[in-house]
């Protein structure tokens, strides 16, 4: 029995020591994978916040002794003096591109200018049923009446597209003759690269307008009491009709307007757009002291609200208007080409102003550090005007205009 057990324990420790054979070079392998160092993984790429347009400075930076402007999202945005027309801020501002429901600015002026505000008109069935499914709409319905006011507050308030429809139906006839009459304002306003093709912004591709054209529009529109109204207003109520039941509330979309999500500090008024080709576009008008400014984004993100603000930030904190020390008492002048307009070569013409001239400035700047150059314009009613240019290291920043206090007798016929 003890050679048996003696047999069998040498048996054991033969197998125990052929376990650790196999198996201890499996346990040091895992010994040596741990004590190994790790292998630095590679990391992911920090993703860019920004656009793609993001980097790029804007144009007016190359203007000497100008304030160096804010970078933004946007492709294109521009600030402009609406008193002056000076343009603060350009950023690729003369590129043509899709302005979306912006559009309706143009719209609106249209209608404010031709139309009266209680004049009642049924929606026709091509307005109603003429845009796009699912796009901004109030639902106005084939035969539904609207004032011209609630119809304005629908496309203004909630980009309706119908009732850019039926308001250019009730300007022009039609909405291709409203197209033409929007072209043609266009036009008068001093646009050079807008061709508009309808009269909501829907996606097209011959319809196009750029920063510049855009801010031009939207100065027009400020100064037109009725539109500045509408384009301020914060929420409306259009009561119930015998197409549609209940009332339609409409908020602003604009959200830097009192109350917004973006409220900003003297925003009067604007409008937003949106298409997948367009990006986000937004008009903004704002008051600061004695300075009312427009801004426009085109091509942006979340809005271009911020994009706005930040534009807004520049112009008002960084640029003042200062007086050219215009007065409204008649002011004595000749000039050289004047002896092709009058009989006498040395007849003296008195001019009026009918308002002070000012001009935007970087601020601290004064009206010394100015250089101006003076034209005669075409008559106006019969009466010659004289324009003054002012400049800062040679960029317009100002303008003013003297009216001839009586017509002539002795123009040539």
């Amino acid at each position: 029995m003890i050679i048996k057990k003696r047999i069998l324990k040498t048996a054991l420790c033969g197998v125990l020591s052929a376990g650790m054979l196999f198996t201890q070079p499996a346990a040091l392998s895992v010994r040596a994978e741990q004590a190994a160092p790790a292998a630095e993984a590679t990391p992911e790429p920090t993703p860019d916040p920004h656009s793609a347009f993001y980097s790029q400075k804007p144009d007016t930076d190359s203007i000497k002794g100008w304030p160096a402007g804010p970078l933004i999202e946007a492709e294109a945005g521009i600030v402009m003096d609406v008193t002056t027309g000076t343009v603060i801020y350009a950023k690729n501002m003369d590129k043509k591109m899709y302005p979306a429901s912006i559009t309706k600015v143009m719209t609106a002026l249209l209608a404010c200018e031709n139309l009266d505000m209680d004049t009642r008109f049924a929606l026709t069935h091509d307005a109603a049923f003429g845009i796009e499914p699912g796009s901004s709409s109030i639902y106005g319905d084939d035969g539904e009446e609207f004032s011209v006011e609630q119809a304005l507050m629908g496309l203004m308030l909630a980009s309706a597209n119908e009732m850019a429809l039926g308001l250019g139906e009730q300007v022009s006839g039609s909405v291709k003759k409203f197209v033409e009459l929007m072209n043609a304002r266009a036009r008068e306003l001093g646009c050079k690269n807008t061709h508009f093709n309808n009269p909501n912004g829907l996606p097209d591709e011959t319809h196009y307008t750029t920063a510049y054209d855009m801010a031009l529009i939207t100065s027009a529109a400020y100064l037109n009491p009725q539109v500045r109204k509408i384009m301020s207003t914060t929420y409306y109520e259009i009561p119930p009709t015998d197409h549609f039941a209940e009332t339609r509330y409409l908020l602003n979309h604009h959200k830097m307007l009192p109350g917004g999500s973006y409220a900003y500090e003297g925003a009067l008024g604007g409008k937003t757009g949106y298409t997948i080709a367009a990006g986000n576009t937004l008009v903004t008008f704002a008051k600061r002291d004695n300075k009312v400014l427009v801004s426009v984004v085109l091509q942006s993100v979340g809005g271009g609200y911020e994009d706005t603000a930040a534009l807004l930030n520049y112009g008002f904190d960084n640029f003042d208007r200062i007086s050219l020390g215009w007065n409204r008492n008649p002011s004595v002048s000749i000039l050289p080409s004047e002896k092709y307009i009058l009989n006498q070569e040395e007849t003296d013409t008195a001019f009026y102003a009918t308002r002070a001239a000012s001009a935007i400035v970087p601020a601290g700047k004064t009206k010394k550090e100015l250089t101006s150059t003076k034209s005669l314009l075409p008559p106006l009613s019969g009466n010659y005007r004289l324009r003054y240019d002012y400049y800062y290291n040679d960029y317009p920043v100002g303008y003013g205009i003297r009216y001839e206090q009586n017509v002539l007798s002795d123009l040539i016929p």
